[in-house]
Parts: structure tokens; C-alpha cells; sequence
């Protein structure tokens, strides 16, 4: 998968890159697109050139940049462009320093005043086999090497949290030759053995420490170690990451930032026929499809069912977007013996005879996602085509005609990519569904406020806790539309929120007669001093909207905002070119025009009327 075999090739490619050559202008979609294909590492490198002049400057094609440090212990230069084009890939725009080589400690350590005026929002570091296990005497215990090696660390990652950073921790790549053969573990001061057990390590102290894990170890396992190293370059140039895989690990590296900002797909759009199932259901009827025990390729459908209900467990939503009659479809789900998925799986089941490309906007839409979260699974090449040219920013997967490589190919493209794992994760997909039939309760009232009574909804606030930090730290990062001012807060920064002075943070709950939709609004207030306190943030889950939430959060936020002293509040809104939906967010919840922003006097402020309690808890 070092090739990157979930993007497409295009015959065009190089005439499209030319084109942007010779105008020196495009957009950054266009030049996410010129990403979005099957890149070795000349045509990486030749795009990372291009793209760094057409973003030059102040604007940097509209998108704001995500600074992200590379500090290491090997040669690294050479996967700063890959890095940059990974970002372009998954829609951001990665603005990389290059740490002095083998200089980690001192960059982060001593007086680097380039590496803090850099103001990094990630600090990748890359330690090689050769510097990790440089200590170790063979048949001597090694003990003291990885108490030093944990200790250095630590202090690394401190240093780079101090810079307000979220650390990424490279795992060592297993370059090491065994000395002893298939049991190397039982060799002490073995660098083969040392490597693995360092890796294990790293994996529980991060885990500890909230630093993200590059798992280049997992990523050998699966490829081997000499898809991604070449001993020869590593002696003659101290490259450790080969460079023909250097698009690969930009890659890998750039999901993990990707995530890290909130840029991750969070629905799995599914075809059905030849997809889920060998043959056509139209055609070949309920006893004619392809699926499950009695035949190789039935067991490997069932294997992609079997991955995308894994995904579904995780938090990912699952939609069907099939040309089909919708009774036909529904009844493989609901009566095919052999089905993995059923209807109840699936947030929104869309089987019709428009094209899909209109079928997925309609989904973007009932799921209240943008079309840029949505990643699409389709055996036809044509239909991929469709969707790619007509919605660009649908993540659109390369699928192998062997349905047993699927699944594979889909992990690979890393979309689902996640940095953390909360509680409230394992709900979501059911959290999208109920939404769905919401909407569809909505569409059968009579009448809205008829509507929103019958859902028998609770809002349920209290300040930032720490058993709600993680997730508090991840609607922070990943909710980009109804956010007013898009300001991000890496988790250690919101923890130091809790209890300080001068500012409040609360976190906000919604249940309703379809279950509980979780944490689906965060407000950061501040202290500006006489009397005004401002609103730092204010987000929301688009799962809600239309639902008069805003009005009853206000309501909240208000109250809390008097027990401080507050006399006004002030709001702002930055724009950040997908949040334009709230621009009018504070006029309509009655805050006049000030200066840049929006104030609201609290002497003569009345709680909207709101179709749902309101309790603290």
C-alpha cells in the first residue's frame, strides 16, 4: 500500500499540474485534487514545489495553516514535501520546520527561538533503530538504555506541550538484523528485541502522557520493513524512510494531523450490488446473490460487511446510496440470512434511480454532515468518476475488483483516522440514525412546535470536567460549521480551563425520545474585565439544529455569566469559510452590533421560551 493503491490514476495528471505551473494560480480544491491520485515520490515532490508558490503569500489559497514541526534524530528533509502533500490530500495545509539533523533534544530543549516563534500546533518526532538502540551491549541488561531513553523523552514531550503543541511520537521502525533468530527476545541487549519492547513501551507511556503514536512498526508489519526502508540509503544518507516511500509516510503522517484538527470522514457511503454482494439483486433475486458461506467471494463480501459494521461500532455512520427500488434493497437487509448489516445499521438508506452524485448531496444533507465528510465505496469505476468530477470533495475510494482486498484497501486510505477514543465515540452512529428519523417524525407533524414538543427534549449542562475532557477537546477540534470564532484548544489547554479564574467553560448534553445525542454544544467564556465577560467559543453539533437549541444554551450561558458579575457578554464571529451558517448568530439571538462583535446587556435579558427542560448535572 506504499503506493497509495485507494487513489485513482489519471492520464491528465501531468497536463493539470502544467496548467497550474503556467498560471500560478489555483485554488486550494484544485490543488487537493492534484493530491488526491496515485503519486510516486518525483510527482510528490513536483507538486509540493508548485503548490508551495501558488500558496505563497498571506492568504495561502484562503486556507489557514496547520504548523507542524519535524524534529528527529536521522535525515528527515526529504519527507517535509510528502508531508505538505499528504495535508493537501486530506483538505489542510501543512506549513513544516525542519529541525537541524540528529539536534531533537537540543531544538526542543535549549534555546530554539526559530522553533518557538514557529508556534508548531503539532511537534513530530522521529527517532531511528540505529540512535535508539546505539547503548546497548549484547548479553548485557538493557534496562538502564530504555530508563534513559523514557526519561529524554519525557522531557521532550513536556518541552513541546509547553510550546502549546500536541506531540506525535514515531514508534521505531524494526530495521534491526536478529542476532539470535526467531526467539530474539530472550537475547538481552539485543537491538531487534530492544525495539520491540521500546515500541510497547511508547505505546502505553503516550497513551499516558496524551501524545499521538505514528505507528510506523504496525504500518512494517503489514507491508514489511523493506517497503519503507532501504539499507543502502541508510548508510549512504542517513535516510531511515526510504525515499520512494516518502508519499506514503507523508501520507500517514498527514491523516494523523488531519485528524488531529478535526478533518476526519465521518460517514461510510455504501453501493450495494457488487459491493455488499456479488451480483444484482434486480436481477438475480434474493437466492442468486453472492453472499456468505459456500463460496470464497461470498466469505470475503461478508468481510467487508463484517469491516464497515466495525466502523459503524467505532462512531462511523453507514449510508446506502444504491440504483435500486428501494423494497428490493431493504429486503436483503431484512431478509438474507447471510447479512451482517441490517437496516438498523444503516443511518440513512437512500436506493432510487437518480444519479448518485445527487443521491450523496441528499445524504450529506439528512445526516446534517458536509459532503466532504462522507467517504464513498462503489465496485463501478463509473459511478467513482461521477462522484469524483461532479462532488470533488467526497473522498471516493479506489475499490479492487477482489472484494477479499477491500477491506484492507479502505483502512489503508486512513479517512476514518482517529487520535482518541471516547465513550460517546461508540454512540454516534446510532446518534446519526435517530437523527434521521427525527427528521423523518418532523416531516409527518403537523406543525414545528408540535414537533419539537413531541421530542421530549433535555438539556443538560455543567462546567468542563475532566470526565468529559477528552470529548469536550474533540467537538473543540472537529466541528467546523457552527463554530463562531473556530479558535482550536489541544486537550492539556482545556484541562487547564477547569477551575482557573477568569474563565468558564461549559459543556452541553441533549436527550430526546430517540436516546441521549451526547455532548452536542461547548461555551468558553472570559473575563474582559467591568462587567463584560466575552464569548471565546461557541460551537455546536449540526445534529441539533433547528431544534431551538441555541436559544436555550444562551439562556444557560446568561445565568452562569450573572453568578460571575457579568453585566454584558460580548460575541464574536471570525470567519472561517465553511461557518458563514452562523454569521448571523448573535443578531438573532438578540445581541446588538459593537465595534467588531456583538454585545448583549443581561439587566433586562429574558430566557427564551424553549421547547425542552433545562436542568444542571
Amino acid at each position: 500500500m506504499t503506493t497509495l493503491e485507494w487513489l485513482p490514476v489519471s492520464e491528465d495528471w501531468l497536463d493539470r499540474l502544467r496548467a497550474v505551473e503556467a498560471a500560478g494560480v489555483a485554488g486550494f480544491g484544485e490543488l487537493a485534487g492534484l493530491a488526491r491520485e496515485r503519486l510516486d515520490f518525483i510527482r510528490t515532490d513536483r507538486l509540493d514545489r508548485v503548490a508551495a508558490r501558488v500558496l505563497a503569500g498571506e492568504s495561502g489559497g484562503g486556507v489557514d495553516a496547520v504548523r507542524v514541526a519535524v524534529l528527529g534524530s536521522s535525515t528527515l528533509s526529504h519527507l517535509a514535501g510528502a508531508i505538505r502533500v499528504g495535508g493537501l490530500r486530506r483538505g489542510v495545509r501543512i506549513e513544516v520546520h525542519q529541525g537541524e539533523y540528529g539536534q531533537y533534544v537540543q531544538d526542543l530543549l535549549g534555546p530554539d527561538a526559530g522553533l518557538a516563534a514557529f508556534r508548531p500546533r503539532f511537534v513530530l518526532i522521529a527517532l531511528d533503530a540505529a540512535h535508539v538502540t546505539a547503548g546497548l551491549r549484547v548479553g548485557e541488561d538493557d534496562a538502564a538504555v530504555m530508563e534513559g531513553l523514557f526519561a529524554r523523552l519525557s522531557a521532550c514531550w513536556r518541552a513541546a506541550m509547553g510550546l502549546g503543541a500536541t506531540v506525535i511520537q514515531q514508534a521505531v521502525l524494526p530495521v534491526a538484523v536478529p542476532l539470535l533468530g526467531q526467539n530474539e527476545g530472550l537475547l538481552a541487549g539485543s537491538g531487534a528485541g530492544f525495539i520491540g519492547r521500546f515500541n510497547a513501551r511508547l505505546r502505553e507511556e503516550a497513551r499516558a502522557a496524551g501524545v499521538i503514536v505514528l505507528a510506523i512498526d504496525e504500518e512494517a508489519a503489514r507491508l514489511g520493513v523493506g517497503a519503507l526502508h532501504d539499507v543502502v540509503m541508510w548508510h549512504r544518507a542517513k535516510q531511515e524512510i526510504a525515499p520512494r516511500a516518502a508519499p506514503f509516510y507523508g501520507d500517514i503522517v498527514a491523516r494523523l494531523v488531519a485528524a488531529g484538527v478535526g478533518k476526519s470522514a465521518k460517514c461510510l457511503v455504501l453501493d450495494l450490488d457488487n459491493t455488499l454482494w456479488g451480483g444484482v439483486i434486480g436481477d438475480d433475486g434474493m437466492e442468486g446473490i453472492v453472499l456468505g458461506q459456500g463460496s470464497a467471494e461470498g466469505e470475503a463480501f461478508v468481510a467487508v460487511q463484517a469491516y464497515a459494521k466495525g466502523l459503524a461500532a467505532r462512531g462511523v455512520a453507514l449510508a446506502v446510496c444504491s440504483k435500486n427500488d428501494d423494497a428490493v434493497a431493504r429486503a436483503v437487509f431484512e431478509q438474507h440470512p447471510e447479512m451482517v448489516l441490517r437496516v438498523g445499521d444503516i443511518a440513512c438508506f437512500v436506493a432510487n434511480w437518480r444519479d448518485k452524485a445527487a443521491n450523496i448531496r441528499e445524504i450529506a444533507a439528512r445526516l446534517r454532515l458536509g459532503v466532504d465528510a462522507l467517504v464513498f465505496l462503489d465496485d463501478n469505476p463509473a459511478e467513482r468518476a461521477l462522484v469524483r468530477r461532479e462532488l470533488p470533495e467526497v473522498r471516493v475510494v479506489e475499490v479492487p475488483e477482489e472484494p477479499a482486498l477491500v477491506p484492507g484497501v479502505l483502512a489503508a486510505s486512513g479517512h476514518f483516522e482517529s487520535v482518541a477514543v471516547t465513550g460517546e465515540d461508540f454512540a454516534r452512529a446510532g446518534q446519526y440514525a435517530a437523527n434521521v428519523a427525527r427528521e423523518a417524525m418532523a416531516g409527518d407533524g403537523s406543525d414545528m412546535a408540535g414537533y419539537l414538543a413531541s421530542l421530549q427534549m433535555r438539556l443538560v449542562w455543567r462546567g468542563f470536567d475532566r470526565v468529559g475532557l477528552a470529548r469536550i477537546a474533540q467537538l473543540i477540534n472537529k466541528t467546523n460549521q457552527f463554530n463562531l470564532t473556530t479558535i482550536r484548544y489541544a486537550e492539556d489547554e482545556v484541562a487547564g480551563m477547569i477551575g482557573a479564574a477568569g474563565v468558564c467553560g461549559l459543556q452541553f448534553r441533549l436527550v430526546d425520545l430517540f436516546g441521549d445525542n451526547g455532548m452536542i454544544g461547548v461555551v468558553i467564556l472570559r473575563d474582559e474585565g467591568g462587567g463584560v465577560w466575552g464569548i471565546d467559543s461557541w460551537l455546536m453539533s449540526c445534529r441539533v439544529l433547528g431544534r431551538q437549541v441555541e436559544a436555550a444554551m444562551l439562556g444557560v450561558v446568561v445565568a452562569v455569566a450573572r453568578g460571575r458579575g457579568a453585566m454584558r457578554l460580548r460575541g464574536r464571529f471570525v470567519a472561517s469559510g465553511r461557518n458563514d451558517m452562523v454569521r448571523d448568530h448573535y443578531a438573532r439571538l438578540g445581541f446588538a452590533a459593537a465595534g467588531d462583535g456583538f454585545e448583549l446587556a443581561l439587566d433586562g435579558f429574558v430566557a427564551a421560551d424553549v421547547p425542552m427542560t433545562i436542568e444542571e448535572g
